[in-house]
Protein backbone atom coordinates (compact mmCIF):
# COMPACT_ATOMS: atom_id res chain seq x y z
CA UNK A 1 0.00 0.00 0.00
CA UNK A 2 2.62 1.98 0.98
CA UNK A 3 4.52 1.61 -2.36
CA UNK A 4 1.30 2.32 -4.37
CA UNK A 5 0.87 5.72 -2.18
CA UNK A 6 4.69 6.77 -3.30
CA UNK A 7 4.24 6.02 -6.54
CA UNK A 8 0.85 8.13 -6.98
CA UNK A 9 2.66 11.05 -5.29
CA UNK A 10 5.89 10.80 -7.74
CA UNK A 11 3.41 10.63 -10.94
CA UNK A 12 1.55 13.43 -9.57
CA UNK A 13 4.87 15.32 -9.27
CA UNK A 14 6.49 14.50 -12.76
CA UNK A 15 2.65 15.06 -14.27
CA UNK A 16 3.37 18.92 -12.63
CA UNK A 17 6.52 19.15 -13.91
CA UNK A 18 5.49 17.98 -17.31
CA UNK A 19 2.67 20.77 -17.18
CA UNK A 20 5.36 23.36 -16.59
CA UNK A 21 6.92 23.23 -19.27
CA UNK A 22 4.94 24.66 -22.32
CA UNK A 23 4.41 27.85 -20.19
CA UNK A 24 7.44 28.91 -20.53
CA UNK A 25 8.08 28.77 -24.39
CA UNK A 26 9.30 31.18 -25.90
CA UNK A 27 8.46 32.23 -29.78
CA UNK A 28 11.31 31.69 -31.89
CA UNK A 29 10.03 34.40 -34.81
CA UNK A 30 10.81 37.73 -34.09
CA UNK A 31 14.27 38.19 -33.00
CA UNK A 32 15.86 40.28 -35.25
CA UNK A 33 19.43 39.20 -35.16
CA UNK A 34 21.69 36.60 -35.02
CA UNK A 35 22.64 37.79 -31.10
CA UNK A 36 19.30 38.24 -30.02
CA UNK A 37 18.40 34.45 -31.37
CA UNK A 38 21.35 32.92 -29.50
CA UNK A 39 20.09 35.06 -26.17
CA UNK A 40 16.54 34.28 -26.57
CA UNK A 41 17.56 30.48 -27.41
CA UNK A 42 19.84 30.59 -24.17
CA UNK A 43 16.98 31.78 -21.94
CA UNK A 44 14.58 29.28 -23.24
CA UNK A 45 16.97 26.45 -22.78
CA UNK A 46 17.30 27.70 -18.93
CA UNK A 47 13.76 28.14 -18.64
CA UNK A 48 13.02 24.81 -19.65
CA UNK A 49 15.09 23.21 -16.62
CA UNK A 50 14.24 25.91 -14.11
CA UNK A 51 10.42 26.24 -14.34
CA UNK A 52 10.17 22.40 -13.76
CA UNK A 53 12.90 22.25 -10.73
CA UNK A 54 11.14 25.19 -9.07
CA UNK A 55 7.58 23.21 -9.34
CA UNK A 56 8.95 19.94 -8.29
CA UNK A 57 10.32 21.80 -4.73
CA UNK A 58 7.31 23.91 -4.14
CA UNK A 59 5.04 20.72 -4.68
CA UNK A 60 7.00 18.53 -2.77
CA UNK A 61 7.21 21.09 -0.24
CA UNK A 62 3.18 21.75 0.06
CA UNK A 63 3.10 17.83 0.04
CA UNK A 64 5.13 17.84 3.00
CA UNK A 65 3.61 20.36 4.71
CA UNK A 66 0.04 18.67 4.49
CA UNK A 67 1.50 15.11 5.32
CA UNK A 68 3.86 15.92 8.17
CA UNK A 69 0.89 18.50 10.07
CA UNK A 70 0.49 18.09 13.67
CA UNK A 71 -3.09 17.29 13.65
CA UNK A 72 -2.36 14.24 11.93
CA UNK A 73 -0.07 12.32 14.24
CA UNK A 74 -2.72 13.65 17.58
CA UNK A 75 -0.30 16.78 18.05
CA UNK A 76 2.85 14.43 18.11
CA UNK A 77 6.30 15.94 17.16
CA UNK A 78 7.63 13.58 13.97
CA UNK A 79 10.37 11.49 14.08
CA UNK A 80 13.38 12.69 12.23
CA UNK A 81 14.61 10.86 9.19
CA UNK A 82 17.67 8.61 9.74
CA UNK A 83 20.47 9.37 7.18
CA UNK A 84 20.08 8.21 3.95
CA UNK A 85 22.77 7.81 1.66
CA UNK A 86 21.72 7.17 -1.36
CA UNK A 87 19.28 10.12 -1.17
CA UNK A 88 21.91 11.81 -0.81
CA UNK A 89 23.92 10.85 -3.82
CA UNK A 90 20.97 10.71 -5.89
CA UNK A 91 20.72 14.61 -5.53
CA UNK A 92 24.19 15.47 -5.41
CA UNK A 93 24.73 13.73 -8.83
CA UNK A 94 21.57 15.43 -9.91
CA UNK A 95 22.93 19.16 -9.07
CA UNK A 96 26.08 18.12 -11.20
CA UNK A 97 23.82 17.14 -14.36
CA UNK A 98 22.25 20.90 -14.10
CA UNK A 99 25.12 22.79 -13.48
CA UNK A 100 26.73 21.10 -16.24
CA UNK A 101 23.87 21.79 -18.68
CA UNK A 102 23.63 25.24 -17.91
CA UNK A 103 27.29 25.89 -17.98
CA UNK A 104 27.33 24.18 -21.74
CA UNK A 105 23.94 25.64 -22.56
CA UNK A 106 25.79 29.32 -21.61
CA UNK A 107 29.26 28.92 -22.92
CA UNK A 108 27.89 28.07 -26.81
CA UNK A 109 25.76 31.25 -26.46
CA UNK A 110 28.43 33.70 -24.52
CA UNK A 111 31.10 32.35 -26.58
CA UNK A 112 29.22 32.87 -29.93
CA UNK A 113 31.22 35.86 -32.02
CA UNK A 114 27.79 37.23 -31.89
CA UNK A 115 27.63 37.88 -28.45
CA UNK A 116 31.01 38.31 -27.55
CA UNK A 117 32.91 41.50 -27.25
CA UNK A 118 36.76 39.73 -27.11
CA UNK A 119 38.43 40.10 -30.74
CA UNK A 120 38.75 37.24 -33.16
CA UNK A 121 42.09 36.39 -32.74
CA UNK A 122 44.59 36.13 -29.85
CA UNK A 123 46.84 38.83 -31.23
CA UNK A 124 43.30 40.63 -32.83
CA UNK A 125 42.23 43.84 -31.13
CA UNK A 126 39.17 45.93 -31.29
CA UNK A 127 40.45 49.03 -33.45
CA UNK A 128 38.30 48.79 -37.59
CA UNK A 129 40.02 47.32 -40.29
CA UNK A 130 39.75 43.37 -38.78
CA UNK A 131 36.55 42.48 -40.17
CA UNK A 132 36.22 39.80 -42.25
CA UNK A 133 35.58 40.16 -46.44
CA UNK A 134 32.29 41.24 -46.80
CA UNK A 135 31.11 42.68 -43.44
CA UNK A 136 29.78 46.08 -43.14
CA UNK A 137 32.69 48.04 -40.40
CA UNK A 138 30.94 51.14 -39.33
CA UNK A 139 32.47 53.35 -36.39
CA UNK A 140 30.21 54.66 -33.79
CA UNK A 141 31.12 57.74 -32.17
CA UNK A 142 28.71 59.37 -29.31
CA UNK A 143 28.90 62.47 -27.53
CA UNK A 144 25.81 64.42 -25.58
CA UNK A 145 23.60 63.88 -27.03
CA UNK A 146 23.73 62.39 -30.63
CA UNK A 147 25.23 59.26 -32.26
CA UNK A 148 27.17 59.93 -35.47
CA UNK A 149 28.16 56.22 -37.89
CA UNK A 150 30.92 56.42 -40.29
CA UNK A 151 30.67 53.74 -42.97
CA UNK A 152 34.26 52.25 -43.34
CA UNK A 153 35.18 52.32 -47.04
CA UNK A 154 32.18 53.83 -48.16
CA UNK A 155 32.78 57.27 -47.81
CA UNK A 156 29.47 57.73 -45.83
CA UNK A 157 28.98 59.34 -42.86
CA UNK A 158 25.66 60.43 -41.21
CA UNK A 159 24.25 61.21 -37.73
CA UNK A 160 20.56 60.30 -38.97
CA UNK A 161 19.94 56.57 -38.81
CA UNK A 162 22.37 53.68 -38.92
CA UNK A 163 21.30 51.83 -42.07
CA UNK A 164 22.32 48.06 -42.25
CA UNK A 165 21.73 45.35 -44.51
CA UNK A 166 20.18 41.67 -43.69
CA UNK A 167 22.28 38.61 -42.98
CA UNK A 168 25.20 40.31 -43.67
CA UNK A 169 28.29 40.47 -40.88
CA UNK A 170 28.40 43.90 -39.31
CA UNK A 171 31.46 45.38 -36.96
CA UNK A 172 30.41 48.38 -34.95
CA UNK A 173 33.08 50.09 -33.13
CA UNK A 174 31.92 52.15 -30.81
CA UNK A 175 33.63 54.93 -28.92
CA UNK A 176 32.80 58.16 -27.33
CA UNK A 177 33.73 62.02 -27.50
CA UNK A 178 33.23 62.98 -24.16
CA UNK A 179 30.99 61.25 -20.82
CA UNK A 180 30.63 57.30 -20.91
CA UNK A 181 27.15 56.79 -23.46
CA UNK A 182 25.68 53.61 -24.63
CA UNK A 183 24.65 51.68 -27.93
CA UNK A 184 21.20 50.08 -27.01
CA UNK A 185 19.00 47.84 -29.77
CA UNK A 186 17.01 45.84 -27.61
CA UNK A 187 15.13 44.67 -30.73
CA UNK A 188 18.51 43.17 -32.00
CA UNK A 189 20.03 42.18 -28.65
CA UNK A 190 22.79 44.46 -28.78
CA UNK A 191 24.29 46.36 -26.03
CA UNK A 192 27.39 48.07 -25.39
CA UNK A 193 28.80 50.76 -23.54
CA UNK A 194 30.73 53.72 -25.63
CA UNK A 195 34.01 54.80 -23.13
CA UNK A 196 36.49 58.01 -24.22
CA UNK A 197 39.56 56.99 -25.29
CA UNK A 198 38.22 53.36 -25.87
CA UNK A 199 37.06 51.25 -28.81
CA UNK A 200 34.57 48.10 -28.03
CA UNK A 201 33.19 45.83 -30.90
CA UNK A 202 29.87 44.80 -31.44
CA UNK A 203 29.26 41.68 -33.60
CA UNK A 204 26.33 40.65 -34.77
CA UNK A 205 24.26 39.49 -37.97
CA UNK A 206 20.74 41.38 -38.37
CA UNK A 207 18.39 38.87 -39.95
CA UNK A 208 14.97 40.41 -40.43
CA UNK A 209 14.63 43.58 -42.36
CA UNK A 210 13.03 46.83 -40.29
CA UNK A 211 13.13 49.26 -37.88
CA UNK A 212 14.90 49.25 -34.56
CA UNK A 213 15.05 52.07 -31.56
CA UNK A 214 18.40 52.41 -30.52
CA UNK A 215 18.73 54.86 -27.52
CA UNK A 216 21.33 55.16 -24.52
CA UNK A 217 21.45 53.34 -21.82
CA UNK A 218 23.85 55.05 -19.61
CA UNK A 219 22.68 58.53 -17.32
CA UNK A 220 25.05 61.08 -19.48
CA UNK A 221 23.55 64.68 -18.98
CA UNK A 222 20.45 67.14 -19.00
CA UNK A 223 20.05 65.38 -22.71
CA UNK A 224 20.08 62.03 -22.01
CA UNK A 225 16.38 60.96 -22.63
CA UNK A 226 16.39 62.27 -25.93
CA UNK A 227 19.38 60.52 -27.29
CA UNK A 228 17.94 58.01 -29.20
CA UNK A 229 17.98 57.25 -32.91
CA UNK A 230 17.37 54.09 -35.38
CA UNK A 231 18.94 51.11 -36.66
CA UNK A 232 16.96 50.30 -40.26
CA UNK A 233 17.00 46.95 -41.50
CA UNK A 234 17.24 46.62 -45.57
CA UNK A 235 17.58 43.86 -48.20
CA UNK A 236 21.19 44.40 -49.95
CA UNK A 237 19.60 46.17 -53.12
CA UNK A 238 17.99 48.62 -50.66
CA UNK A 239 22.05 48.75 -48.25
CA UNK A 240 23.38 49.35 -51.88
CA UNK A 241 20.91 52.59 -53.23
CA UNK A 242 21.24 54.06 -49.91
CA UNK A 243 25.08 54.28 -49.69
CA UNK A 244 25.15 55.49 -53.63
CA UNK A 245 22.30 58.22 -52.20
CA UNK A 246 24.35 59.19 -49.54
CA UNK A 247 27.41 58.97 -51.18
CA UNK A 248 26.25 61.26 -53.80
CA UNK A 249 24.47 63.63 -51.48
CA UNK A 250 27.81 64.36 -49.89
CA UNK A 251 29.63 64.67 -52.94
CA UNK A 252 27.45 67.19 -53.62
CA UNK A 253 27.24 69.05 -50.09
CA UNK A 254 31.13 69.09 -50.45
CA UNK A 255 30.76 70.42 -53.93
CA UNK A 256 28.14 73.59 -52.98
CA UNK A 257 30.48 74.30 -49.80
CA UNK A 258 33.87 74.76 -52.03
CA UNK A 259 32.11 76.78 -54.39
CA UNK A 260 30.54 78.72 -52.12
CA UNK A 261 34.26 79.38 -50.29
CA UNK A 262 35.78 79.88 -53.67
CA UNK A 263 32.92 82.70 -54.56
CA UNK A 264 33.46 84.29 -50.75
CA UNK A 265 37.08 84.44 -51.42
CA UNK A 266 36.73 86.11 -54.51
CA UNK A 267 34.71 88.78 -53.37
CA UNK A 268 37.55 89.92 -50.83
CA UNK A 269 39.29 90.15 -53.63
CA UNK A 270 37.47 92.15 -55.33
CA UNK A 271 36.90 94.13 -52.36
CA UNK A 272 40.50 94.91 -51.55
CA UNK A 273 41.54 95.70 -55.22
CA UNK A 274 38.69 98.17 -55.04
CA UNK A 275 39.91 99.42 -51.52
CA UNK A 276 43.63 99.53 -53.28
CA UNK A 277 42.83 101.69 -56.25
CA UNK A 278 42.77 99.35 -58.35
CA UNK A 279 40.14 99.16 -61.88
Amino acid sequence: MRRTHRAAVAAVLFGFTLAAVPIVAVAGSGSGSVTNQLIRRLNRQLLYLAVPIAVLVEVILLYTVWRFRSDRNGGEEPRPTRENRQLEITWTIATAIVLLFVGTASFHALAHPAVSTLPDGPHGGQEPGGAPEGAVEVNVTTEQWEYTFEYLDEDVTTDDELVLPANRPVYLYVTSEDVIHSVHVPGLGLKQDAVPGETHLIRTEPTETGEYRLYCAELCGEGHPEMLSTVRVVDEDGYESWLTERADGDAASDSDDESGTESTDGSDNESTDRVGGGP
